[in-house]
Protein backbone atom coordinates (compact mmCIF):
# COMPACT_ATOMS: atom_id res chain seq x y z
CA UNK A 1 0.00 0.00 0.00
CA UNK A 2 3.20 2.26 0.93
CA UNK A 3 4.63 1.78 -2.31
CA UNK A 4 1.15 2.32 -4.18
CA UNK A 5 1.03 5.66 -2.38
CA UNK A 6 4.43 6.73 -3.42
CA UNK A 7 4.15 5.97 -7.09
CA UNK A 8 0.50 7.10 -7.00
CA UNK A 9 1.88 10.42 -5.80
CA UNK A 10 5.10 10.67 -8.43
CA UNK A 11 2.20 10.43 -11.13
CA UNK A 12 0.59 13.06 -9.97
CA UNK A 13 3.27 15.22 -9.85
CA UNK A 14 4.34 14.76 -13.55
CA UNK A 15 0.61 15.37 -14.23
CA UNK A 16 0.48 18.59 -12.72
CA UNK A 17 4.45 19.53 -14.19
CA UNK A 18 2.58 18.72 -17.93
CA UNK A 19 -0.19 20.67 -17.30
CA UNK A 20 1.88 23.79 -15.46
CA UNK A 21 4.22 24.21 -18.44
CA UNK A 22 1.70 23.20 -21.07
CA UNK A 23 -0.95 26.31 -20.62
CA UNK A 24 1.17 29.20 -20.20
CA UNK A 25 -0.02 32.01 -22.84
CA UNK A 26 2.53 34.90 -23.47
CA UNK A 27 1.17 38.04 -21.92
CA UNK A 28 1.82 39.86 -24.94
CA UNK A 29 -0.61 37.92 -26.90
CA UNK A 30 -3.77 39.56 -25.02
CA UNK A 31 -2.94 43.03 -26.76
CA UNK A 32 -1.99 41.49 -29.91
CA UNK A 33 -5.55 40.28 -29.82
CA UNK A 34 -7.48 43.04 -28.31
CA UNK A 35 -8.43 40.32 -25.54
CA UNK A 36 -10.43 41.99 -22.31
CA UNK A 37 -8.61 40.12 -20.01
CA UNK A 38 -11.49 39.44 -17.00
CA UNK A 39 -14.11 41.31 -19.24
CA UNK A 40 -12.14 44.43 -18.52
CA UNK A 41 -11.52 46.97 -20.80
CA UNK A 42 -7.81 48.72 -20.64
CA UNK A 43 -9.21 51.93 -18.82
CA UNK A 44 -10.64 49.60 -16.21
CA UNK A 45 -14.07 49.83 -16.68
CA UNK A 46 -15.91 46.80 -17.19
CA UNK A 47 -17.21 45.41 -20.80
CA UNK A 48 -20.61 45.73 -21.33
CA UNK A 49 -22.29 42.36 -21.48
CA UNK A 50 -26.03 43.02 -19.93
CA UNK A 51 -28.67 45.34 -19.08
CA UNK A 52 -29.92 45.48 -15.23
CA UNK A 53 -32.53 46.94 -13.54
CA UNK A 54 -31.22 45.79 -10.46
CA UNK A 55 -28.29 47.73 -8.86
CA UNK A 56 -25.57 50.30 -9.69
CA UNK A 57 -22.48 50.92 -8.52
CA UNK A 58 -20.99 54.72 -8.87
CA UNK A 59 -17.55 55.31 -8.88
CA UNK A 60 -16.51 57.18 -11.72
CA UNK A 61 -18.21 59.27 -15.09
CA UNK A 62 -17.35 59.11 -18.19
CA UNK A 63 -16.50 62.78 -19.66
CA UNK A 64 -14.84 62.83 -23.15
CA UNK A 65 -14.10 59.82 -23.37
CA UNK A 66 -11.77 59.98 -19.88
CA UNK A 67 -13.02 58.26 -16.69
CA UNK A 68 -13.16 60.99 -13.67
CA UNK A 69 -13.27 59.45 -10.09
CA UNK A 70 -16.78 60.33 -8.48
CA UNK A 71 -17.61 59.58 -4.69
CA UNK A 72 -18.89 55.80 -4.51
CA UNK A 73 -22.48 55.72 -4.38
CA UNK A 74 -24.03 52.21 -4.41
CA UNK A 75 -27.79 51.78 -5.49
CA UNK A 76 -30.46 49.03 -5.39
CA UNK A 77 -33.60 49.49 -7.56
CA UNK A 78 -32.96 53.10 -8.59
CA UNK A 79 -32.51 54.02 -4.71
CA UNK A 80 -29.32 55.13 -2.69
CA UNK A 81 -28.48 52.54 -0.24
CA UNK A 82 -28.04 55.12 2.33
CA UNK A 83 -31.63 56.30 2.19
CA UNK A 84 -32.18 53.10 2.92
CA UNK A 85 -29.83 52.60 5.92
CA UNK A 86 -31.31 55.68 7.05
CA UNK A 87 -34.85 55.12 7.13
CA UNK A 88 -34.80 51.92 8.45
CA UNK A 89 -32.96 53.20 11.57
CA UNK A 90 -35.02 56.45 12.03
CA UNK A 91 -38.02 53.41 12.66
CA UNK A 92 -35.93 51.73 14.73
CA UNK A 93 -36.31 48.71 12.37
CA UNK A 94 -33.68 45.98 10.85
CA UNK A 95 -33.18 46.62 7.34
CA UNK A 96 -31.79 43.55 5.61
CA UNK A 97 -35.53 42.16 5.66
CA UNK A 98 -36.85 45.39 3.33
CA UNK A 99 -33.41 45.14 1.22
CA UNK A 100 -34.38 41.41 0.09
CA UNK A 101 -37.79 43.22 -0.88
CA UNK A 102 -36.95 45.89 -2.70
CA UNK A 103 -34.82 43.63 -4.60
CA UNK A 104 -36.90 41.22 -5.58
CA UNK A 105 -39.63 42.86 -6.09
CA UNK A 106 -38.25 46.33 -7.06
CA UNK A 107 -40.01 48.02 -4.72
CA UNK A 108 -40.26 49.92 -1.60
CA UNK A 109 -43.27 47.66 0.84
CA UNK A 110 -45.03 49.33 2.99
CA UNK A 111 -45.51 48.69 6.20
CA UNK A 112 -48.27 45.80 6.05
CA UNK A 113 -46.48 44.06 3.13
CA UNK A 114 -43.39 44.18 4.65
CA UNK A 115 -45.09 42.64 7.74
CA UNK A 116 -46.75 39.79 5.77
CA UNK A 117 -43.02 39.68 3.81
CA UNK A 118 -40.92 39.23 7.00
CA UNK A 119 -43.89 36.71 8.60
CA UNK A 120 -43.35 34.25 5.10
CA UNK A 121 -39.94 34.30 5.40
CA UNK A 122 -39.69 33.59 9.14
CA UNK A 123 -41.92 30.80 8.36
CA UNK A 124 -39.23 29.14 5.94
CA UNK A 125 -36.11 29.32 8.36
CA UNK A 126 -36.07 25.98 9.54
CA UNK A 127 -34.75 23.60 7.36
CA UNK A 128 -36.60 20.33 5.92
CA UNK A 129 -37.51 17.51 8.22
CA UNK A 130 -34.55 15.25 8.54
CA UNK A 131 -32.09 17.63 6.67
CA UNK A 132 -29.99 19.17 9.21
CA UNK A 133 -28.62 14.85 10.43
CA UNK A 134 -28.65 14.05 7.12
CA UNK A 135 -27.44 16.53 5.13
CA UNK A 136 -25.13 18.56 7.50
CA UNK A 137 -24.20 16.33 10.37
CA UNK A 138 -23.43 12.91 8.65
CA UNK A 139 -20.77 14.82 6.29
CA UNK A 140 -19.16 18.07 8.02
CA UNK A 141 -16.75 19.97 6.58
CA UNK A 142 -13.87 22.14 7.85
CA UNK A 143 -14.98 25.41 4.87
CA UNK A 144 -18.43 26.12 5.81
CA UNK A 145 -18.98 27.78 2.35
CA UNK A 146 -18.44 24.49 0.67
CA UNK A 147 -21.11 23.05 2.76
CA UNK A 148 -23.59 26.17 2.01
CA UNK A 149 -23.04 24.99 -1.62
CA UNK A 150 -23.68 21.35 -0.66
CA UNK A 151 -26.50 22.40 1.42
CA UNK A 152 -27.97 24.61 -1.31
CA UNK A 153 -27.97 21.62 -3.91
CA UNK A 154 -29.11 18.96 -1.15
CA UNK A 155 -32.22 21.54 -0.90
CA UNK A 156 -33.52 20.07 -4.64
CA UNK A 157 -34.01 16.52 -3.35
CA UNK A 158 -35.98 18.48 -0.65
CA UNK A 159 -38.33 20.47 -3.40
CA UNK A 160 -41.16 18.34 -5.20
CA UNK A 161 -41.02 20.91 -7.70
CA UNK A 162 -37.61 21.56 -8.23
CA UNK A 163 -37.60 21.78 -11.98
CA UNK A 164 -40.53 24.31 -12.59
CA UNK A 165 -39.19 27.18 -14.18
CA UNK A 166 -41.95 29.47 -13.72
CA UNK A 167 -41.38 32.91 -12.21
CA UNK A 168 -43.53 31.72 -9.27
CA UNK A 169 -41.38 28.77 -8.37
CA UNK A 170 -38.50 30.58 -8.66
CA UNK A 171 -39.74 33.30 -6.47
CA UNK A 172 -40.47 30.31 -4.17
CA UNK A 173 -37.18 28.76 -4.73
CA UNK A 174 -35.60 31.74 -4.33
CA UNK A 175 -37.30 32.99 -1.00
CA UNK A 176 -36.77 29.77 1.16
CA UNK A 177 -32.83 29.85 0.02
CA UNK A 178 -32.59 33.29 1.24
CA UNK A 179 -34.32 32.34 4.63
CA UNK A 180 -32.07 29.32 4.95
CA UNK A 181 -28.47 30.42 4.00
CA UNK A 182 -28.51 31.64 7.28
CA UNK A 183 -29.02 28.25 8.69
CA UNK A 184 -27.17 26.58 6.53
CA UNK A 185 -24.42 28.52 7.69
CA UNK A 186 -24.70 28.33 11.55
CA UNK A 187 -25.33 24.46 11.63
CA UNK A 188 -22.38 23.72 8.93
CA UNK A 189 -20.23 25.68 11.32
CA UNK A 190 -21.56 23.88 14.44
CA UNK A 191 -20.48 20.42 12.97
CA UNK A 192 -17.28 21.89 11.88
CA UNK A 193 -16.83 22.70 15.96
CA UNK A 194 -17.87 19.25 16.91
CA UNK A 195 -16.10 17.55 13.97
CA UNK A 196 -12.69 19.62 13.16
CA UNK A 197 -12.23 21.07 16.28
CA UNK A 198 -13.14 18.49 19.04
CA UNK A 199 -15.34 21.57 20.41
CA UNK A 200 -19.18 21.15 21.50
CA UNK A 201 -21.64 21.60 18.90
CA UNK A 202 -24.86 23.91 19.70
CA UNK A 203 -28.14 23.24 17.41
CA UNK A 204 -30.95 25.66 18.24
CA UNK A 205 -34.49 26.30 16.21
CA UNK A 206 -33.96 29.96 14.31
CA UNK A 207 -37.33 31.57 15.63
CA UNK A 208 -39.29 33.00 12.82
CA UNK A 209 -39.57 36.65 14.88
CA UNK A 210 -36.28 37.72 14.33
CA UNK A 211 -34.57 39.18 11.71
CA UNK A 212 -31.82 37.45 9.97
CA UNK A 213 -28.82 39.14 11.41
CA UNK A 214 -31.04 38.15 14.86
CA UNK A 215 -31.30 34.74 14.11
CA UNK A 216 -27.61 34.07 12.98
CA UNK A 217 -26.26 35.21 16.07
CA UNK A 218 -28.56 33.37 18.23
CA UNK A 219 -27.86 30.29 16.09
CA UNK A 220 -23.94 30.70 16.58
CA UNK A 221 -23.47 31.32 20.06
CA UNK A 222 -23.97 28.74 22.84
CA UNK A 223 -26.65 30.90 25.11
CA UNK A 224 -28.13 32.38 22.08
CA UNK A 225 -27.35 35.87 23.33
CA UNK A 226 -26.38 39.10 21.28
CA UNK A 227 -26.73 42.60 21.88
CA UNK A 228 -29.14 45.26 19.98
CA UNK A 229 -25.82 47.08 18.68
CA UNK A 230 -24.84 43.68 17.72
CA UNK A 231 -27.22 42.37 15.57
CA UNK A 232 -27.66 46.60 14.56
CA UNK A 233 -24.08 46.61 12.81
CA UNK A 234 -24.09 42.68 11.72
CA UNK A 235 -27.73 44.00 9.75
CA UNK A 236 -26.27 46.63 8.26
CA UNK A 237 -23.29 44.36 6.53
CA UNK A 238 -26.09 42.68 5.26
CA UNK A 239 -27.94 45.51 3.88
CA UNK A 240 -24.37 46.86 2.46
CA UNK A 241 -23.18 42.87 1.03
CA UNK A 242 -26.65 42.42 -0.53
CA UNK A 243 -26.53 43.13 -3.72
CA UNK A 244 -23.39 45.34 -5.92
CA UNK A 245 -24.29 45.40 -9.84
CA UNK A 246 -24.68 42.20 -12.54
CA UNK A 247 -20.66 42.68 -13.01
CA UNK A 248 -19.26 41.17 -9.94
CA UNK A 249 -18.23 37.65 -10.30
CA UNK A 250 -20.58 35.83 -8.40
CA UNK A 251 -23.75 37.43 -9.74
CA UNK A 252 -22.66 37.11 -13.24
CA UNK A 253 -22.42 33.22 -12.55
CA UNK A 254 -26.04 33.66 -11.69
CA UNK A 255 -26.77 34.60 -14.75
CA UNK A 256 -24.05 32.90 -17.03
CA UNK A 257 -25.16 29.21 -15.31
CA UNK A 258 -29.21 30.67 -15.29
CA UNK A 259 -28.78 31.38 -19.13
CA UNK A 260 -28.07 27.92 -19.77
CA UNK A 261 -31.97 27.26 -18.50
CA UNK A 262 -30.97 25.12 -15.18
CA UNK A 263 -32.42 25.14 -11.88
CA UNK A 264 -32.34 27.21 -9.23
CA UNK A 265 -30.09 25.29 -7.20
CA UNK A 266 -27.43 24.79 -9.40
CA UNK A 267 -27.04 28.56 -10.08
CA UNK A 268 -27.13 29.04 -6.64
CA UNK A 269 -24.39 27.06 -5.81
CA UNK A 270 -22.36 27.77 -8.62
CA UNK A 271 -22.36 31.52 -7.30
CA UNK A 272 -21.60 30.56 -3.78
CA UNK A 273 -18.62 28.64 -5.31
CA UNK A 274 -17.43 32.22 -7.28
CA UNK A 275 -17.76 33.99 -3.87
CA UNK A 276 -15.69 31.54 -1.71
CA UNK A 277 -12.79 32.72 -4.24
CA UNK A 278 -9.98 34.93 -2.47
CA UNK A 279 -9.94 37.39 -5.21
CA UNK A 280 -14.22 38.13 -4.19
CA UNK A 281 -15.39 37.43 -0.75
CA UNK A 282 -12.63 35.94 0.88
CA UNK A 283 -10.80 39.05 0.75
CA UNK A 284 -11.51 40.07 4.43
CA UNK A 285 -9.98 37.38 6.04
CA UNK A 286 -7.12 38.50 4.39
CA UNK A 287 -7.14 41.58 5.67
CA UNK A 288 -7.74 40.31 9.24
CA UNK A 289 -4.36 38.16 8.61
CA UNK A 290 -2.61 41.19 7.31
CA UNK A 291 -3.62 43.17 10.63
CA UNK A 292 -2.62 40.00 12.72
CA UNK A 293 0.92 40.48 10.99
CA UNK A 294 0.70 44.44 11.51
CA UNK A 295 0.20 44.57 15.17
CA UNK A 296 2.40 42.01 16.01
CA UNK A 297 5.55 43.61 14.32
CA UNK A 298 4.69 47.18 15.20
CA UNK A 299 5.48 48.14 19.05
CA UNK A 300 3.63 51.77 19.33
CA UNK A 301 0.33 51.67 16.95
CA UNK A 302 0.12 54.92 17.77
CA UNK A 303 3.42 56.02 15.81
CA UNK A 304 2.40 57.01 12.12
CA UNK A 305 6.49 56.61 11.47
CA UNK A 306 6.57 53.28 12.53
CA UNK A 307 3.04 52.01 10.98
CA UNK A 308 4.31 54.20 7.58
CA UNK A 309 7.55 52.13 7.24
CA UNK A 310 5.70 49.05 8.19
CA UNK A 311 3.22 49.31 5.28
CA UNK A 312 6.22 49.91 2.91
CA UNK A 313 7.91 47.23 3.77
CA UNK A 314 4.81 44.88 2.59
CA UNK A 315 4.44 47.00 -0.16
CA UNK A 316 7.86 46.20 -1.35
CA UNK A 317 6.78 42.33 -0.68
CA UNK A 318 9.21 42.49 2.11
CA UNK A 319 6.62 42.01 5.02
CA UNK A 320 3.61 39.72 5.62
CA UNK A 321 2.74 37.57 2.70
CA UNK A 322 4.82 39.18 0.18
CA UNK A 323 2.17 39.95 -1.90
CA UNK A 324 2.75 43.65 -1.93
CA UNK A 325 -0.70 44.45 -1.67
CA UNK A 326 -2.21 46.35 1.50
CA UNK A 327 -5.39 44.01 2.00
CA UNK A 328 -8.68 45.91 1.65
CA UNK A 329 -7.03 49.04 -0.05
CA UNK A 330 -8.53 49.51 -3.51
CA UNK A 331 -11.84 48.18 -5.69
CA UNK A 332 -12.38 48.31 -9.61
CA UNK A 333 -14.70 50.56 -9.46
CA UNK A 334 -14.58 52.91 -6.39
CA UNK A 335 -11.29 55.46 -6.21
CA UNK A 336 -12.65 58.51 -4.37
CA UNK A 337 -14.73 56.14 -1.76
CA UNK A 338 -16.60 53.15 -1.44
CA UNK A 339 -19.84 53.64 0.42
CA UNK A 340 -20.23 50.95 1.98
CA UNK A 341 -17.02 51.06 3.70
CA UNK A 342 -18.20 54.82 4.76
CA UNK A 343 -20.90 53.24 5.97
CA UNK A 344 -20.10 50.47 8.07
CA UNK A 345 -17.16 52.59 9.57
CA UNK A 346 -19.19 54.62 11.15
CA UNK A 347 -20.81 51.49 13.03
CA UNK A 348 -17.70 49.96 14.12
CA UNK A 349 -16.56 53.07 15.87
CA UNK A 350 -19.93 52.72 17.72
CA UNK A 351 -19.18 49.08 18.42
CA UNK A 352 -15.30 49.13 19.06
CA UNK A 353 -16.18 51.37 21.87
CA UNK A 354 -18.72 49.19 23.14
CA UNK A 355 -15.96 46.35 22.90
CA UNK A 356 -13.12 48.15 24.24
CA UNK A 357 -11.39 48.23 21.14
CA UNK A 358 -10.72 51.93 20.38
CA UNK A 359 -6.63 50.98 19.95
CA UNK A 360 -7.23 48.76 17.43
CA UNK A 361 -9.72 51.16 15.47
CA UNK A 362 -7.51 54.07 15.56
CA UNK A 363 -4.93 51.68 14.18
CA UNK A 364 -7.13 50.40 10.87
CA UNK A 365 -7.90 53.98 10.57
CA UNK A 366 -4.32 55.37 10.31
CA UNK A 367 -3.29 52.54 7.95
CA UNK A 368 -6.28 53.52 5.51
CA UNK A 369 -5.35 57.04 5.80
CA UNK A 370 -2.11 56.10 5.12
CA UNK A 371 -1.93 53.48 2.78
CA UNK A 372 -2.79 55.79 -0.67
CA UNK A 373 0.59 57.72 -0.10
CA UNK A 374 2.86 54.68 0.43
CA UNK A 375 1.31 52.52 -2.59
CA UNK A 376 1.71 55.68 -4.56
CA UNK A 377 5.33 56.53 -3.65
CA UNK A 378 6.82 52.95 -3.60
CA UNK A 379 4.84 52.70 -7.10
CA UNK A 380 5.74 55.95 -8.24
CA UNK A 381 2.00 56.00 -9.19
CA UNK A 382 -0.70 59.03 -8.87
CA UNK A 383 -3.90 56.96 -9.02
CA UNK A 384 -6.20 57.42 -6.38
CA UNK A 385 -7.40 54.47 -4.24
CA UNK A 386 -9.73 54.40 -1.46
CA UNK A 387 -10.32 51.47 1.34
CA UNK A 388 -12.82 48.88 0.02
CA UNK A 389 -15.65 47.27 2.23
CA UNK A 390 -13.54 44.23 3.21
CA UNK A 391 -11.56 46.84 5.18
CA UNK A 392 -13.51 46.94 7.93
CA UNK A 393 -16.00 44.13 7.70
CA UNK A 394 -13.49 41.32 9.19
CA UNK A 395 -12.54 43.54 12.06
CA UNK A 396 -16.67 44.44 12.50
CA UNK A 397 -17.10 40.61 12.73
CA UNK A 398 -13.77 39.94 14.94
CA UNK A 399 -15.63 42.10 17.37
CA UNK A 400 -18.62 40.09 17.09
CA UNK A 401 -16.69 37.65 18.24
CA UNK A 402 -17.80 35.43 15.04
CA UNK A 403 -15.09 33.17 13.74
CA UNK A 404 -13.20 34.18 10.61
CA UNK A 405 -14.75 30.68 9.23
CA UNK A 406 -17.77 32.13 9.01
CA UNK A 407 -16.68 36.00 7.57
CA UNK A 408 -17.32 34.88 3.71
CA UNK A 409 -20.61 32.43 4.78
CA UNK A 410 -22.02 35.81 6.00
CA UNK A 411 -21.13 37.70 2.79
CA UNK A 412 -23.13 34.34 0.82
CA UNK A 413 -25.97 35.18 3.77
CA UNK A 414 -26.25 38.61 2.15
CA UNK A 415 -25.67 37.96 -1.35
CA UNK A 416 -27.88 35.83 -1.81
CA UNK A 417 -30.91 38.50 -1.96
CA UNK A 418 -28.83 40.33 -4.88
CA UNK A 419 -28.63 36.37 -6.83
CA UNK A 420 -31.93 35.73 -6.47
CA UNK A 421 -33.12 39.10 -8.08
CA UNK A 422 -30.28 38.71 -10.71
CA UNK A 423 -31.71 34.97 -11.36
CA UNK A 424 -35.35 35.99 -11.84
CA UNK A 425 -33.84 38.96 -14.00
CA UNK A 426 -32.35 36.32 -16.36
CA UNK A 427 -34.85 33.88 -16.77
CA UNK A 428 -37.47 37.09 -17.35
CA UNK A 429 -35.19 39.09 -19.65
CA UNK A 430 -31.71 37.07 -20.94
CA UNK A 431 -33.29 34.29 -23.13
CA UNK A 432 -29.94 33.55 -24.61
CA UNK A 433 -27.34 31.23 -23.26
CA UNK A 434 -24.23 32.79 -22.76
CA UNK A 435 -21.35 31.84 -25.19
CA UNK A 436 -18.17 34.65 -25.14
CA UNK A 437 -15.25 33.89 -27.45
CA UNK A 438 -12.01 32.13 -27.17
CA UNK A 439 -9.39 32.73 -29.46
CA UNK A 440 -7.20 29.55 -30.28
CA UNK A 441 -3.51 30.45 -30.08
CA UNK A 442 -2.07 26.71 -30.87
CA UNK A 443 -1.53 26.08 -34.20
CA UNK A 444 -2.91 22.56 -36.08
CA UNK A 445 -0.12 19.58 -35.10
CA UNK A 446 0.11 16.13 -37.50
CA UNK A 447 -1.47 13.17 -35.27
CA UNK A 448 1.01 10.88 -34.11
CA UNK A 449 -0.19 6.99 -33.84
CA UNK A 450 0.30 5.66 -30.65
CA UNK A 451 2.81 2.97 -30.55
CA UNK A 452 5.09 5.95 -33.15
CA UNK A 453 5.20 8.11 -30.06
CA UNK A 454 8.51 8.38 -28.03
Amino acid sequence: MANQKTSDAAILKKLAQLANQNDPINPELYAKYDVKRGLRNSNGTGVLVGLTHIGDVVGYKIEDGNKIPVPGRLIYRGYDVEDLIADSEKNNQFGFEQCIYLLLFGQLPNQKQLENFNNYLGSCRVLPENFTEDMIMKAPSDDIMNKVARGVLASYSYDNNSEDRSVGNIVRQCIELIARFSTLAAYGYQAKRRYYDGKSMFIHNPKPELSTAENFLRLIRADKKYTRLEAEILDLALILHAEHGGGNNSSLTVHVVSSADTDTYSAIAAAVGSLKGRRHGGANIRVVEMMDDIKSNIKDWKNEDEVRAYLRKIVKKEAFDKSGLIYGMGHAIYTISDPREVLLKNKARALAVEKNCLDEFDLYDMIERLSPSVIAEVHGSEKQICANVDFYSGFVYTMLNIPRELFTPIFAISRIAGWSAHRIEEVVSGGRIYRPAYKNILEEREFIPLLDRK
